[in-house]
Protein backbone atom coordinates (compact mmCIF):
# COMPACT_ATOMS: atom_id res chain seq x y z
CA UNK A 1 0.00 0.00 0.00
CA UNK A 2 1.35 3.84 -1.15
CA UNK A 3 1.59 5.76 2.27
CA UNK A 4 1.43 9.40 1.67
CA UNK A 5 2.14 11.82 4.33
CA UNK A 6 1.76 15.32 4.14
CA UNK A 7 3.15 18.32 6.23
CA UNK A 8 0.49 21.03 6.86
CA UNK A 9 -3.11 20.56 7.85
CA UNK A 10 -3.99 24.35 6.24
CA UNK A 11 -6.02 25.62 3.10
CA UNK A 12 -4.02 23.34 0.55
CA UNK A 13 -2.87 20.49 2.43
CA UNK A 14 -6.03 19.41 4.12
CA UNK A 15 -8.56 19.57 1.56
CA UNK A 16 -5.79 18.33 -1.16
CA UNK A 17 -5.26 15.24 0.61
CA UNK A 18 -8.91 14.48 2.09
CA UNK A 19 -9.88 14.08 -2.10
CA UNK A 20 -6.89 11.99 -2.63
CA UNK A 21 -7.76 9.71 -0.43
CA UNK A 22 -11.40 10.23 -1.38
CA UNK A 23 -10.53 9.03 -4.80
CA UNK A 24 -7.53 6.59 -4.17
CA UNK A 25 -9.55 4.25 -1.13
CA UNK A 26 -6.10 1.82 -1.91
CA UNK A 27 -3.54 4.81 -0.72
CA UNK A 28 -2.96 5.80 2.57
CA UNK A 29 -3.17 9.02 3.85
CA UNK A 30 -1.80 11.19 6.72
CA UNK A 31 -1.48 14.48 7.43
CA UNK A 32 0.61 16.28 9.67
CA UNK A 33 0.90 19.53 11.36
CA UNK A 34 2.57 20.46 14.60
CA UNK A 35 -0.69 22.66 15.74
CA UNK A 36 -2.22 20.55 18.17
CA UNK A 37 -5.64 22.28 17.82
CA UNK A 38 -5.62 22.37 14.28
CA UNK A 39 -5.37 18.50 14.13
CA UNK A 40 -8.19 18.42 16.87
CA UNK A 41 -10.70 20.53 14.52
CA UNK A 42 -9.96 18.12 11.89
CA UNK A 43 -10.61 15.42 13.31
CA UNK A 44 -13.88 16.96 15.12
CA UNK A 45 -17.01 17.71 13.12
CA UNK A 46 -16.29 21.48 13.20
CA UNK A 47 -13.26 21.51 10.72
CA UNK A 48 -10.96 24.04 10.44
CA UNK A 49 -12.01 26.03 7.12
CA UNK A 50 -14.94 26.36 5.71
CA UNK A 51 -15.02 25.16 1.99
CA UNK A 52 -18.45 23.89 0.37
CA UNK A 53 -18.62 19.82 -0.05
CA UNK A 54 -15.18 19.53 2.07
CA UNK A 55 -17.05 18.18 4.96
CA UNK A 56 -18.71 15.22 3.05
CA UNK A 57 -15.30 14.18 1.38
CA UNK A 58 -13.55 14.29 4.97
CA UNK A 59 -16.73 12.58 6.91
CA UNK A 60 -16.22 9.66 4.51
CA UNK A 61 -12.47 8.91 4.37
CA UNK A 62 -11.42 9.72 8.13
CA UNK A 63 -10.62 6.88 9.82
CA UNK A 64 -10.21 4.46 6.90
CA UNK A 65 -7.46 5.92 4.62
CA UNK A 66 -7.91 9.18 5.77
CA UNK A 67 -5.78 10.31 9.54
CA UNK A 68 -4.65 13.55 10.80
CA UNK A 69 -2.32 13.76 13.49
CA UNK A 70 -0.05 15.05 15.39
CA UNK A 71 2.46 12.40 15.44
CA UNK A 72 4.83 14.01 12.85
CA UNK A 73 8.02 11.72 12.92
CA UNK A 74 6.04 8.91 12.92
CA UNK A 75 3.79 9.24 9.62
CA UNK A 76 6.94 10.99 7.64
CA UNK A 77 9.39 7.99 8.14
CA UNK A 78 6.55 5.57 7.18
CA UNK A 79 5.62 7.82 4.28
CA UNK A 80 6.54 6.78 0.22
CA UNK A 81 5.77 9.96 -1.01
CA UNK A 82 5.77 13.41 0.95
CA UNK A 83 4.04 16.54 0.44
CA UNK A 84 5.06 19.19 2.14
CA UNK A 85 2.04 22.04 2.51
CA UNK A 86 3.67 24.70 4.99
CA UNK A 87 3.58 28.29 4.91
CA UNK A 88 5.76 30.77 2.95
CA UNK A 89 4.81 33.94 4.18
CA UNK A 90 6.53 37.20 3.18
CA UNK A 91 9.88 38.34 5.46
CA UNK A 92 8.54 40.83 7.59
CA UNK A 93 12.40 41.63 8.12
CA UNK A 94 16.03 41.02 7.01
CA UNK A 95 17.19 40.86 2.97
CA UNK A 96 14.40 40.76 0.98
CA UNK A 97 11.60 42.11 3.25
CA UNK A 98 8.13 42.98 2.36
CA UNK A 99 8.94 40.93 -0.83
CA UNK A 100 11.02 37.51 -0.85
CA UNK A 101 9.25 34.05 0.74
CA UNK A 102 10.11 33.61 3.81
CA UNK A 103 11.23 29.88 3.79
CA UNK A 104 12.20 29.17 7.58
CA UNK A 105 9.02 26.86 7.70
CA UNK A 106 9.92 24.84 4.34
CA UNK A 107 13.61 24.19 6.13
CA UNK A 108 12.82 22.89 9.17
CA UNK A 109 10.29 20.42 7.24
CA UNK A 110 13.03 19.42 5.14
CA UNK A 111 15.61 19.07 8.14
CA UNK A 112 12.70 16.91 9.72
CA UNK A 113 12.45 14.52 6.96
CA UNK A 114 16.20 14.39 6.75
CA UNK A 115 16.44 13.35 10.72
CA UNK A 116 13.73 10.94 10.49
CA UNK A 117 14.21 8.73 7.30
CA UNK A 118 14.72 5.06 7.02
CA UNK A 119 13.69 4.40 3.33
CA UNK A 120 13.96 6.33 0.17
CA UNK A 121 11.35 9.61 -0.04
CA UNK A 122 9.52 11.51 -2.93
CA UNK A 123 9.14 14.89 -1.60
CA UNK A 124 7.06 16.78 -3.12
CA UNK A 125 6.64 20.75 -3.02
CA UNK A 126 2.75 21.40 -2.57
CA UNK A 127 3.04 25.32 -0.99
CA UNK A 128 4.02 28.01 -3.35
CA UNK A 129 7.26 28.73 -3.23
CA UNK A 130 10.08 30.85 -5.02
CA UNK A 131 11.92 29.49 -7.65
CA UNK A 132 15.27 27.23 -7.07
CA UNK A 133 13.41 26.26 -3.70
CA UNK A 134 13.78 22.64 -5.27
CA UNK A 135 17.91 23.11 -5.13
CA UNK A 136 17.65 24.49 -2.18
CA UNK A 137 15.45 21.57 -0.16
CA UNK A 138 17.15 19.15 -2.35
CA UNK A 139 20.80 20.24 -0.82
CA UNK A 140 19.66 20.22 3.00
CA UNK A 141 18.60 16.43 2.31
CA UNK A 142 21.34 15.28 0.31
CA UNK A 143 23.80 16.97 2.59
CA UNK A 144 22.05 15.05 5.62
CA UNK A 145 21.12 12.15 3.56
CA UNK A 146 22.47 8.66 5.12
CA UNK A 147 22.41 6.80 1.68
CA UNK A 148 19.06 7.55 1.62
CA UNK A 149 17.50 8.61 -2.07
CA UNK A 150 15.45 11.43 -1.75
CA UNK A 151 13.43 13.06 -5.27
CA UNK A 152 12.15 16.28 -5.14
CA UNK A 153 8.95 17.09 -7.34
CA UNK A 154 7.26 20.52 -7.56
CA UNK A 155 3.30 19.88 -7.23
CA UNK A 156 1.61 23.54 -7.25
CA UNK A 157 -1.65 23.72 -6.48
CA UNK A 158 -4.20 26.04 -8.27
CA UNK A 159 -6.91 26.01 -5.92
CA UNK A 160 -9.90 28.83 -6.44
CA UNK A 161 -11.06 29.41 -2.51
CA UNK A 162 -14.42 28.23 -2.49
CA UNK A 163 -14.54 25.90 -5.19
CA UNK A 164 -11.09 24.33 -3.77
CA UNK A 165 -12.88 20.75 -3.83
CA UNK A 166 -14.30 20.96 -7.13
CA UNK A 167 -11.23 22.24 -8.41
CA UNK A 168 -9.66 19.26 -6.99
CA UNK A 169 -12.25 16.98 -8.60
CA UNK A 170 -11.89 17.98 -11.62
CA UNK A 171 -8.79 20.15 -12.24
CA UNK A 172 -7.80 22.13 -15.47
CA UNK A 173 -4.36 21.04 -14.78
CA UNK A 174 -2.52 19.09 -13.13
CA UNK A 175 1.33 20.05 -12.86
CA UNK A 176 4.69 18.11 -11.93
CA UNK A 177 7.75 19.16 -12.29
CA UNK A 178 11.02 16.82 -11.62
CA UNK A 179 14.63 16.42 -12.51
CA UNK A 180 15.65 15.21 -15.95
CA UNK A 181 17.16 12.02 -14.30
CA UNK A 182 16.01 8.44 -14.83
CA UNK A 183 15.53 8.69 -10.59
CA UNK A 184 13.23 11.88 -11.36
CA UNK A 185 11.14 10.88 -14.40
CA UNK A 186 10.48 7.67 -12.02
CA UNK A 187 9.28 9.62 -8.99
CA UNK A 188 7.39 12.61 -11.60
CA UNK A 189 5.40 8.82 -12.47
CA UNK A 190 4.60 7.98 -9.39
CA UNK A 191 3.48 11.12 -8.22
CA UNK A 192 1.42 10.72 -11.93
CA UNK A 193 -0.24 7.57 -10.92
CA UNK A 194 -1.85 8.63 -7.94
CA UNK A 195 -3.36 11.74 -9.93
CA UNK A 196 -4.29 9.31 -12.67
CA UNK A 197 -7.03 7.59 -10.18
CA UNK A 198 -9.18 10.23 -11.49
CA UNK A 199 -7.37 13.15 -13.65
CA UNK A 200 -7.90 12.19 -17.45
CA UNK A 201 -4.00 11.96 -18.65
CA UNK A 202 -4.42 14.57 -21.26
CA UNK A 203 -4.41 16.93 -18.43
CA UNK A 204 -1.41 16.06 -16.14
CA UNK A 205 1.40 18.02 -17.44
CA UNK A 206 5.04 17.56 -16.56
CA UNK A 207 8.07 19.82 -16.62
CA UNK A 208 11.28 20.23 -15.28
CA UNK A 209 11.28 21.55 -11.88
CA UNK A 210 12.30 25.15 -12.50
CA UNK A 211 8.76 25.66 -15.11
CA UNK A 212 6.81 23.73 -12.31
CA UNK A 213 7.70 26.39 -10.14
CA UNK A 214 7.57 29.56 -11.90
CA UNK A 215 4.04 28.32 -13.42
CA UNK A 216 2.40 29.02 -10.62
CA UNK A 217 3.78 32.61 -9.58
CA UNK A 218 2.92 33.35 -13.32
CA UNK A 219 -0.56 32.06 -13.00
CA UNK A 220 -1.51 34.22 -9.62
CA UNK A 221 0.51 37.25 -11.63
CA UNK A 222 -1.69 36.66 -14.38
CA UNK A 223 -4.81 36.24 -12.76
CA UNK A 224 -4.05 39.64 -10.86
CA UNK A 225 -2.76 41.45 -13.23
CA UNK A 226 -6.59 40.91 -14.82
CA UNK A 227 -7.94 42.16 -12.06
CA UNK A 228 -6.01 45.26 -11.81
CA UNK A 229 -6.19 45.88 -15.70
CA UNK A 230 -9.90 46.09 -15.31
CA UNK A 231 -9.92 47.94 -11.73
CA UNK A 232 -7.88 50.98 -14.21
CA UNK A 233 -10.59 50.47 -16.34
CA UNK A 234 -13.22 51.31 -13.96
CA UNK A 235 -11.19 54.53 -12.79
CA UNK A 236 -11.40 55.88 -16.51
CA UNK A 237 -14.85 54.85 -17.14
CA UNK A 238 -16.38 56.80 -14.04
CA UNK A 239 -14.25 59.65 -15.32
CA UNK A 240 -16.03 59.54 -19.01
CA UNK A 241 -19.23 58.56 -18.08
CA UNK A 242 -18.43 54.96 -19.83
CA UNK A 243 -19.85 51.46 -17.78
CA UNK A 244 -17.04 49.36 -16.77
CA UNK A 245 -19.81 46.17 -17.23
CA UNK A 246 -20.17 47.14 -20.92
CA UNK A 247 -16.30 47.61 -21.08
CA UNK A 248 -15.34 44.38 -19.96
CA UNK A 249 -18.17 42.32 -21.64
CA UNK A 250 -17.71 43.76 -24.78
CA UNK A 251 -13.86 43.17 -24.32
CA UNK A 252 -14.34 39.83 -22.99
CA UNK A 253 -16.57 38.66 -26.13
CA UNK A 254 -13.36 38.40 -27.68
CA UNK A 255 -12.19 34.36 -27.58
CA UNK A 256 -8.68 35.46 -27.51
CA UNK A 257 -9.32 37.49 -23.95
CA UNK A 258 -12.27 35.28 -22.73
CA UNK A 259 -14.70 36.95 -19.84
CA UNK A 260 -13.05 35.36 -16.82
CA UNK A 261 -11.45 37.58 -14.10
CA UNK A 262 -13.08 40.97 -15.73
CA UNK A 263 -15.12 41.87 -12.87
CA UNK A 264 -13.91 45.77 -11.52
CA UNK A 265 -14.13 45.48 -7.59
CA UNK A 266 -12.71 47.30 -4.80
CA UNK A 267 -9.32 45.26 -5.73
CA UNK A 268 -8.26 41.42 -5.08
CA UNK A 269 -7.40 39.82 -1.83
CA UNK A 270 -6.62 36.35 -0.72
CA UNK A 271 -3.23 34.64 0.43
CA UNK A 272 -1.73 34.14 -3.24
CA UNK A 273 -2.06 36.96 -4.89
CA UNK A 274 -0.24 39.47 -3.94
CA UNK A 275 2.40 37.38 -1.81
CA UNK A 276 2.79 35.83 -5.20
CA UNK A 277 3.51 38.92 -7.27
CA UNK A 278 5.93 40.00 -4.54
CA UNK A 279 7.97 37.31 -4.29
CA UNK A 280 7.93 37.49 -8.59
CA UNK A 281 9.55 40.76 -8.28
CA UNK A 282 11.90 39.75 -5.62
CA UNK A 283 12.98 37.10 -8.19
CA UNK A 284 13.14 39.14 -10.74
CA UNK A 285 15.60 42.11 -8.95
CA UNK A 286 17.96 39.27 -7.87
CA UNK A 287 18.40 38.32 -11.45
CA UNK A 288 18.94 42.02 -12.25
CA UNK A 289 15.54 42.23 -14.13
CA UNK A 290 14.36 45.54 -12.63
CA UNK A 291 12.36 46.64 -15.82
CA UNK A 292 10.15 43.12 -15.41
CA UNK A 293 9.77 43.71 -11.57
CA UNK A 294 8.24 47.45 -12.46
CA UNK A 295 5.94 45.46 -14.79
CA UNK A 296 4.88 43.33 -12.10
CA UNK A 297 4.59 45.73 -8.98
CA UNK A 298 2.58 47.78 -11.15
CA UNK A 299 -0.49 45.18 -10.55
CA UNK A 300 -0.25 45.87 -6.91
CA UNK A 301 -0.30 49.57 -6.88
CA UNK A 302 -3.23 49.52 -9.08
CA UNK A 303 -4.95 47.30 -6.53
CA UNK A 304 -4.00 49.84 -3.41
CA UNK A 305 -4.83 52.65 -5.90
CA UNK A 306 -8.33 51.38 -6.35
CA UNK A 307 -8.78 50.44 -2.35
CA UNK A 308 -7.56 54.01 -1.69
CA UNK A 309 -10.25 55.22 -4.22
CA UNK A 310 -12.95 53.32 -2.67
CA UNK A 311 -11.91 55.37 0.39
CA UNK A 312 -11.58 58.37 -0.93
CA UNK A 313 -15.19 58.13 -2.54
CA UNK A 314 -17.23 57.37 0.79
CA UNK A 315 -15.81 60.38 2.29
CA UNK A 316 -16.07 63.17 -0.14
CA UNK A 317 -19.59 61.80 -0.93
CA UNK A 318 -20.42 62.47 2.88
CA UNK A 319 -19.51 66.49 3.05
CA UNK A 320 -15.55 65.06 3.18
CA UNK A 321 -15.68 63.62 6.71
CA UNK A 322 -17.06 60.65 8.39
CA UNK A 323 -16.09 61.41 11.62
CA UNK A 324 -18.57 60.05 13.97
CA UNK A 325 -20.32 58.64 11.41
CA UNK A 326 -21.58 55.28 11.48
CA UNK A 327 -20.91 53.30 8.55
CA UNK A 328 -22.19 49.71 7.88
CA UNK A 329 -19.95 46.69 6.25
CA UNK A 330 -21.27 44.15 4.53
CA UNK A 331 -18.52 41.61 3.92
CA UNK A 332 -15.50 41.42 5.31
CA UNK A 333 -13.79 37.83 3.70
CA UNK A 334 -11.99 38.51 0.39
CA UNK A 335 -14.62 36.93 -1.27
CA UNK A 336 -17.60 35.19 -1.10
CA UNK A 337 -18.00 31.48 0.01
CA UNK A 338 -14.98 31.88 2.04
CA UNK A 339 -14.00 32.60 5.90
CA UNK A 340 -10.36 33.47 4.42
CA UNK A 341 -10.32 37.14 5.16
CA UNK A 342 -6.26 37.00 4.27
CA UNK A 343 -5.12 40.03 2.42
CA UNK A 344 -8.83 40.87 1.93
CA UNK A 345 -9.45 44.46 0.44
CA UNK A 346 -12.09 44.99 3.22
CA UNK A 347 -9.19 45.56 6.02
CA UNK A 348 -7.55 48.72 3.71
CA UNK A 349 -10.95 49.94 3.03
CA UNK A 350 -11.76 49.76 7.00
CA UNK A 351 -8.27 51.12 7.98
CA UNK A 352 -9.23 53.90 5.61
CA UNK A 353 -12.45 55.10 7.11
CA UNK A 354 -11.10 54.82 11.28
CA UNK A 355 -8.46 56.63 10.15
CA UNK A 356 -11.28 59.36 9.58
CA UNK A 357 -12.65 58.42 12.47
CA UNK A 358 -15.91 56.84 11.47
CA UNK A 359 -17.60 54.26 13.56
CA UNK A 360 -18.12 50.79 11.83
CA UNK A 361 -20.50 48.27 12.29
CA UNK A 362 -19.29 45.27 10.38
CA UNK A 363 -21.12 42.13 9.36
CA UNK A 364 -20.33 38.70 7.26
CA UNK A 365 -22.01 35.84 7.18
CA UNK A 366 -18.80 33.54 7.97
CA UNK A 367 -16.08 35.90 9.64
CA UNK A 368 -16.23 35.83 13.68
CA UNK A 369 -15.90 39.30 15.94
CA UNK A 370 -12.35 37.63 16.40
CA UNK A 371 -11.15 37.46 13.44
CA UNK A 372 -12.13 41.57 12.42
CA UNK A 373 -10.72 42.77 15.22
CA UNK A 374 -7.26 40.56 14.66
CA UNK A 375 -7.22 41.69 11.41
CA UNK A 376 -7.63 45.22 11.97
CA UNK A 377 -5.20 45.17 14.58
CA UNK A 378 -2.73 43.73 12.52
CA UNK A 379 0.49 45.27 10.09
CA UNK A 380 1.07 44.07 6.94
CA UNK A 381 2.37 40.75 6.70
CA UNK A 382 1.68 39.57 10.68
CA UNK A 383 -1.59 37.35 9.30
CA UNK A 384 0.55 34.71 7.56
CA UNK A 385 3.15 33.93 10.53
CA UNK A 386 2.12 31.75 13.32
CA UNK A 387 -0.26 32.92 16.16
CA UNK A 388 2.07 33.11 18.43
CA UNK A 389 4.54 35.74 16.63
CA UNK A 390 0.67 38.01 15.83
CA UNK A 391 -0.32 40.76 18.64
CA UNK A 392 -1.26 38.77 21.58
CA UNK A 393 -4.76 39.83 22.27
CA UNK A 394 -6.10 41.75 19.44
CA UNK A 395 -6.71 45.16 21.16
CA UNK A 396 -10.33 45.91 20.61
CA UNK A 397 -11.36 48.64 18.22
CA UNK A 398 -13.98 50.88 19.99
CA UNK A 399 -14.97 52.35 16.67
CA UNK A 400 -15.50 48.66 15.43
CA UNK A 401 -18.59 46.59 16.06
CA UNK A 402 -19.52 43.20 14.91
CA UNK A 403 -23.10 42.24 14.52
CA UNK A 404 -24.76 38.79 13.19
CA UNK A 405 -27.72 41.15 11.32
CA UNK A 406 -27.10 43.00 7.89
CA UNK A 407 -30.02 44.90 9.33
CA UNK A 408 -28.39 45.59 12.15
CA UNK A 409 -25.25 46.61 11.04
CA UNK A 410 -27.31 49.29 8.69
CA UNK A 411 -29.77 50.65 11.26
CA UNK A 412 -28.61 54.39 11.68
CA UNK A 413 -26.16 54.08 9.68
CA UNK A 414 -25.24 57.04 7.52
CA UNK A 415 -23.10 54.64 4.37
CA UNK A 416 -23.21 51.03 3.48
CA UNK A 417 -20.30 49.50 1.50
CA UNK A 418 -20.81 46.09 0.44
CA UNK A 419 -17.22 44.98 0.24
CA UNK A 420 -18.02 40.85 -0.33
CA UNK A 421 -19.75 39.69 -3.37
CA UNK A 422 -22.17 36.98 -0.64
CA UNK A 423 -25.25 36.63 -2.61
CA UNK A 424 -27.91 37.33 0.16
CA UNK A 425 -26.36 40.86 -0.35
CA UNK A 426 -28.79 40.94 -3.50
CA UNK A 427 -32.18 39.80 -2.02
CA UNK A 428 -31.66 42.22 1.17
CA UNK A 429 -35.11 44.02 2.32
CA UNK A 430 -33.39 47.19 1.15
CA UNK A 431 -36.38 49.50 1.48
CA UNK A 432 -35.98 48.65 5.44
CA UNK A 433 -32.94 49.45 5.14
CA UNK A 434 -33.26 52.90 4.12
CA UNK A 435 -36.32 53.39 6.62
CA UNK A 436 -33.90 53.13 9.41
CA UNK A 437 -31.00 55.72 8.04
CA UNK A 438 -30.47 58.97 8.69
CA UNK A 439 -30.75 61.33 5.19
CA UNK A 440 -29.06 60.93 2.70
CA UNK A 441 -28.41 57.55 2.41
CA UNK A 442 -25.46 55.90 0.55
CA UNK A 443 -24.96 52.39 -0.77
CA UNK A 444 -20.86 51.94 -2.08
CA UNK A 445 -21.36 49.11 -4.11
CA UNK A 446 -17.74 47.72 -4.27
CA UNK A 447 -18.94 44.33 -5.89
CA UNK A 448 -21.18 46.03 -8.68
CA UNK A 449 -23.73 43.02 -7.39
CA UNK A 450 -27.04 45.45 -6.05
CA UNK A 451 -29.20 46.58 -8.67
CA UNK A 452 -28.33 50.47 -8.31
CA UNK A 453 -31.40 51.73 -10.90
CA UNK A 454 -33.54 50.10 -7.69
CA UNK A 455 -32.00 51.13 -4.72
CA UNK A 456 -32.04 54.77 -6.51
CA UNK A 457 -35.75 54.42 -6.51
CA UNK A 458 -35.75 54.18 -3.17
CA UNK A 459 -34.32 57.05 -2.24
CA UNK A 460 -30.48 55.78 -1.84
CA UNK A 461 -27.50 57.76 -3.60
CA UNK A 462 -25.48 54.88 -4.91
CA UNK A 463 -21.49 54.71 -5.79
CA UNK A 464 -20.65 51.40 -8.10
CA UNK A 465 -17.44 50.91 -9.05
CA UNK A 466 -16.57 51.89 -13.00
CA UNK A 467 -20.72 52.91 -13.25
CA UNK A 468 -22.15 56.49 -14.09
CA UNK A 469 -21.64 58.72 -11.42
CA UNK A 470 -24.90 59.87 -9.68
CA UNK A 471 -25.23 63.79 -10.12
CA UNK A 472 -24.72 64.02 -6.07
CA UNK A 473 -20.90 62.07 -7.15
CA UNK A 474 -19.87 64.10 -10.07
CA UNK A 475 -19.34 66.92 -7.77
CA UNK A 476 -17.23 65.21 -5.43
CA UNK A 477 -13.39 64.57 -6.32
CA UNK A 478 -12.67 61.40 -6.32
CA UNK A 479 -9.11 60.93 -5.55
CA UNK A 480 -7.89 63.43 -2.29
Amino acid sequence: MVKICCIGAGYVGGPTMAVIAFKCPSIEVAVVDISVSRITAWNSDQLPIYEPGLDEVVKQCRGKNLFFSTDVEKHIAEADIIFVSVNTPTKTRGLGAGKAADLTYWESAARMIADVSKSNKIVVEKSTVPVKTAEAIEKILTHNSKGINYQILSNPEFLAEGTAIEDLFKPDRVLIGGRETPDGQKAIKALKDVYAHWVPEERIICTNLWSAELSKLAANAFLAQRISSVNAMSALCEATGADVSEVSHAVGKDTRIGHKFLNASVGFGGSCFQKDILNLVYICECNGLPEVANYWKQVIKVNDYQKNRFVNRVVSSMFNTVSGKKIAIFGFAFKKDTGDTRETPAIDVCKGLLGDKALLSIYDPQVTEDQIQRDLSMNKFEWDHPVHLQPMSPTTMKQVSVVWDPYEAAKDSHGLCILTEWDEFKTLDYQRIYDNMPKPAFVFDGRNIVNSQKLREIGFIVYSIGKPLDSWLKDMPAVA
